[in-house]
C-alpha cells in the first residue's frame, strides 16, 4: 500500500493523540495517587532516637496511633494476608469484578455480605479516612483511587503501604509497630500463630486483638483455612505482652526530661542524648536518694554535656518519672532552686578582670553591711569561723563567704547584676537587684540546666556556646532554644585561673578534707560545690575539657533536708557520675590549659597569676583602705524625678561631679537632673580617688 501524506496525516495524530491520552492518564493517576501516597507519609509517627539510634520515643500521628514503616515484607505474612483478603491481589487493577458482584448479588437477595474490597480498595479506604463512613460514594471513590495507585505504583509498593497503614488495636497501626506492642519482636521474626494472631485481628481490631480471649479462636479458624494444621496448645504456647510492659518502648524513661524541656521534633530526629548513659545515671540517682531518705532527702537531678561540642549527654531530673511519690513526675533538673556557692567562680573571674589575682589577700573577719530598710547584714563563713588573712586562691578552694562578699564588693553589685543579665540572660525568680549581696552567698535562683550550661564556659576556655540537643537536620533547633548564647563570656587567661584553683583539691583540704567525694583518682577535673540556706539545696558542679557533670540534690517542696551539704549530698552521685564518665568513650584525658598562667614563688610557695602583672598592687588592693565606699565604678543608675544617689567615703573628702564641687563630708547625696556619664571624684590633702557612674533612661 502506498502511504500517501493523508495517510501519514491521520497515523502521526493518532500517535499524537494517543500519546496525549497516555500523558493525561498518567497525569491524573500520578495526582490522585500522590494525595494518597502524601496521606500515607503524613500518617507515619515521628522517631525520636538518642546519639546511638536508640529510640527514645514514638509520638502518636494525628489519628492519636503509632505507626513504623516496614523496613522489609515478611514473605511468609504476605502469602497468609493475600490468601486471607485478596487472593487475586496480583492479577487485577485494585477491584475484583467478580468479588463486586458476589457482593453485590448478596445485598439484592438479603444474603449475609461478604468482603469484596481489595487490599489496594483497603489501603485506599485508610488513606481517605473512610472507614468509618462506608457509603456507596466512598467506595467508588476507593475504587477510583485504587485504580490510581495499581497505574502509579508497584504491588511490591502497595503492599508495604497497606503494611504500613492498616489498624491492629490499641493504638498501633501498621505490622511493625503492631510486631513490637504485642510481641516485642520486629515483623521479620515473629511465628506463624503469632503472624495468624495479627491476621485475625484486621476485620476487627477493637474486639479481636491479640489481648482479646477470643482472637485465638478466630487465629485458628483462619489456620484451618490456611491449610495450617494449628491446634490450641500452639496458640496458648504464644506469649503476648501488654501495653504496661511496652511503656517504655513508645516513650522511653529518658525521654521524660526531654519532652518536659518544651522541644518539638516536626520530623524523626537525631538527638545527642546518650540512652545507656542516661540509664547508668538514673539507677546511680535512685540508689542514692534511697541511702539519703533518712536525711529527710528525696529528690536529685543530673545533667552531663560534652565537651567541646557543648552537646547534652544526659539530662536526669527523677529517680523514677513513672511513680507518684515524692513528686517524682517532676523534672527537678529544669526547676530553679537558690544555687549556694556555686555562684563563686563567676564572681571571682570578674574580680581577676579588676586585676584581682588568687594571690591577692582579703581579711577574712567579721564585717557590718546595711541592706535595705537598715538591717544589718553579717557575713558568715560555712564553718562560722573567720580565717584572718588569706589569699583569694585560698577562699575560693575552701568556699569561704566573707572573702567572697568582699570581691563582689569590689567588683561591684551593679556591675555583676549587669554580668548577670546582660552578660549571661539570666532569668531568676525576683528581679536581680532584690538579691544585693546575697549573691555571693548564690541567694538567687537558677535550674541545675542552666547552671551547668553557664559552667561550660569555664571548659571551653571562656566561651559560652549554645547548649546542642539535635545531631539530625529536622525542624527541631540544633540548640536548646533558651540556652543558645554563643559570646566570649571571660578572656581565656581568667579562666585559667578559675580552673588553677578549682583543680587545686589540696587547698581545699581544711574545709573538705583529705578523704572527700570531691577527690578523685585524677587531675584534669575541677569542681564547685554549693549549699543553700538551711540545707535545702545541695550542688556539685564538676568538670573537665573533655565533659561537665552537674548534680542537684534537694526535694521537690522545698523543704530542708536534714544537714546534707553539697559534699555530702550532690557530691556523692557526682563523684559515681565522674567515674563513669572517666571510664567512658568521652573520656579523652584532655589536661586544662594553663598555657597563659605565670607562677610566682611566695613564701616558700607558689602562687599563680598572669604575665606582666603589677603583683604588689594585685596581691594588696582588698587590702588597701578604699576612699570611695560607694557608689561602685561601672555602676548604672535609672534616671526617674527624685533619683538619689549615695556618696560615702571612709573620710570626710570633697566630692566632685564632673570636676563641680558638691560638699565637704564623709557622706553626700548626688541628684543628676540627665542621663550620661558621671565622674565623682573624692579628695583629702593626700589622695584623690574617682569612681564613673551612668544614668540612664529604662
Amino acid at each position: 500500500m502506498k502511504i500517501t501524506p493523508k495517510i501519514t496525516r491521520t497515523i502521526v495524530l493518532a500517535l499524537l493523540t494517543s500519546a496525549l491520552l497516555f500523558f493525561t492518564i498518567k497525569s491524573v493517576t500520578n495526582f490522585y495517587a500522590g494525595k494518597l501516597v502524601t496521606n500515607y507519609e503524613s500518617q507515619k509517627s515521628i522517631v525520636i532516637t538518642d546519639r546511638n539510634n536508640t529510640t527514645l520515643a514514638i509520638l502518636p500521628n494525628t489519628l492519636g496511633n503509632y505507626t513504623l514503616p516496614t523496613k522489609t515484607l515478611p514473605r511468609r505474612f504476605v502469602q497468609f494476608l493475600i490468601t486471607k483478603e485478596d487472593k487475586h491481589f496480583y492479577l487485577h487493577l485494585g477491584t475484583n469484578p467478580i468479588s463486586i458482584a458476589r457482593a453485590f448479588w448478596h445485598k439484592l437477595f438479603g444474603q449475609a455480605n461478604t468482603s469484596s474490597s481489595t487490599i489496594t480498595q483497603q489501603l485506599a479506604k485508610i488513606l481517605l479516612g473512610h472507614e468509618n463512613n462506608r457509603t456507596i460514594r466512598n467506595k467508588l471513590s476507593e475504587s477510583f483511587y485504587a485504580l490510581c495507585l495499581e497505574i502509579s505504583q508497584s504491588k511490591e509498593k502497595i503492599l508495604a503501604m497497606y503494611l504500613d497503614s492498616v489498624y491492629f488495636g490499641h493504638q498501633a497501626q501498621g505490622l511493625a509497630e503492631a510486631s513490637r506492642y504485642y510481641f516485642n519482636l520486629p515483623p521479620e521474626q515473629l511465628s506463624e500463630p503469632q503472624m495468624l494472631k495479627l491476621l485475625a485481628t484486621i476485620s476487627n481490631p477493637s474486639n479481636l486483638s491479640p489481648l482479646e480471649k477470643n482472637n485465638t479462636q478466630t487465629a485458628l479458624a483462619l489456620s484451618q483455612r490456611l491449610g495450617l494444621k494449628y491446634i490450641l496448645e500452639d496458640f496458648e504456647s504464644v506469649v503476648t505482652v501488654t501495653k504496661t510492659d511496652l511503656s517504655t518502648y513508645r516513650r522511653n524513661n529518658n525521654y521524660f526530661e526531654l519532652d518536659s524541656l518544651g522541644q518539638v521534633c516536626q520530623s524523626n530526629c537525631n538527638l545527642t542524648i546518650d540512652n545507656q548513659l542516661a540509664d547508668t545515671l538514673r539507677s546511680i540517682l535512685k540508689r542514692n536518694l534511697e541511702s539519703l531518705q533518712g536525711k529527710k532527702t528525696f529528690n536529685g537531678a543530673i545533667v552531663i554535656i560534652k565537651q567541646p561540642e557543648n552537646q547534652l549527654l544526659a539530662i536526669v531530673g527523677s529517680p523514677d518519672p513513672t511513680t507518684d511519690a515524692y513528686g517524682y513526675k517532676i523534672n527537678m533538673a529544669i526547676k530553679p532552686r537558690p544555687i549556694g556557692s556555686t555562684i563563686k567562680p563567676f564572681i571571682y573571674a570578674k574580680g581577676f578582670e579588676k586585676n584581682l589575682r588568687p594571690y591577692s589577700l582579703v581579711d577574712d573577719k567579721e564585717y557590718k553591711y546595711l541592706i535595705d530598710g537598715g538591717f544589718a547584714f553579717y557575713p558568715k563563713n560555712y564553718d562560722y569561723k573567720y580565717h584572718g588573712i588569706v589569699n583569694l586562691h585560698y577562699a575560693l578552694s575552701n568556699s569561704l563567704n566573707v572573702p567572697t562578699v568582699k570581691v563582689l564588693e569590689y567588683v561591684g553589685i551593679d556591675t555583676f547584676n549587669n554580668f548577670l543579665e546582660k552578660d549571661l540572660k539570666l532569668k531568676t525568680v525576683q528581679p536581680i537587684a532584690n538579691y544585693q549581696l546575697s549573691l555571693a552567698l548564690g541567694g538567687f535562683e537558677t535550674d541545675l540546666l542552666t547552671l551547668s550550661y553557664y559552667f561550660s564556659t569555664f571548659a571551653q576556655n571562656g566561651k559560652l556556646t549554645p547548649l546542642k540537643l539535635n545531631l539530625s537536620s529536622s525542624q527541631l533547633p540544633n540548640s536548646i532554644n533558651y540556652l543558645n548564647l554563643n559570646k566570649k563570656i571571660f578572656d581565656q587567661k581568667y579562666v585559667e585561673l578559675i580552673n588553677k584553683v578549682l583543680s587545686d583539691r589540696l587547698a581545699g583540704v581544711e574545709q573538705f578534707g583529705l578523704a572527700s567525694n570531691l577527690n578523685l583518682p585524677h587531675t584534669n577535673y575541677a569542681l564547685k560545690t554549693g549549699t543553700s540556706r538551711e540545707y535545702h539545696d545541695s550542688w556539685t558542679m564538676g568538670y573537665t575539657p573533655d565533659f561537665l557533670v552537674g548534680v542537684w540534690v534537694g526535694n521537690s517542696d522545698n523543704s530542708a533536708m536534714d544537714q546534707v551539704s553539697g559534699t555530702a549530698g550532690a557530691g556523692k552521685i557526682w563523684r559515681e557520675a565522674m567515674n563513669l564518665m572517666y571510664n567512658s568513650e568521652f573520656n579523652k584525658n584532655t589536661p586544662f590549659d594553663f598555657k597563659l598562667i605565670k607562677e610566682y614563688p611566695a613564701a616558700g610557695t607558689i602562687e599563680y597569676g598572669l604575665a606582666n602583672d603589677d603583683y604588689e598592687l594585685s596581691k594588696n588592693v582588698l587590702l588597701t583602705k578604699k576612699l570611695i565606699l560607694k557608689p561602685y565604678d561601672g555602676d548604672e543608675f535609672l534616671l526617674e524625678p527624685n533619683t538619689q544617689i549615695i556618696l560615702s567615703a571612709s573620710e570626710p573628702v570633697d566630692w566632685l561631679v564632673n570636676d563641680a564641687l558638691l560638699n565637704h563630708s564623709d557622706k553626700a547625696i548626688f541628684q543628676p537632673k540627665k542621663t550620661g556619664l558621671f565622674i565623682i571624684t573624692a579628695k583629702t590633702i593626700n589622695k584623690t580617688e574617682a569612681v564613673t557612674v551612668y544614668i540612664k533612661k529604662d
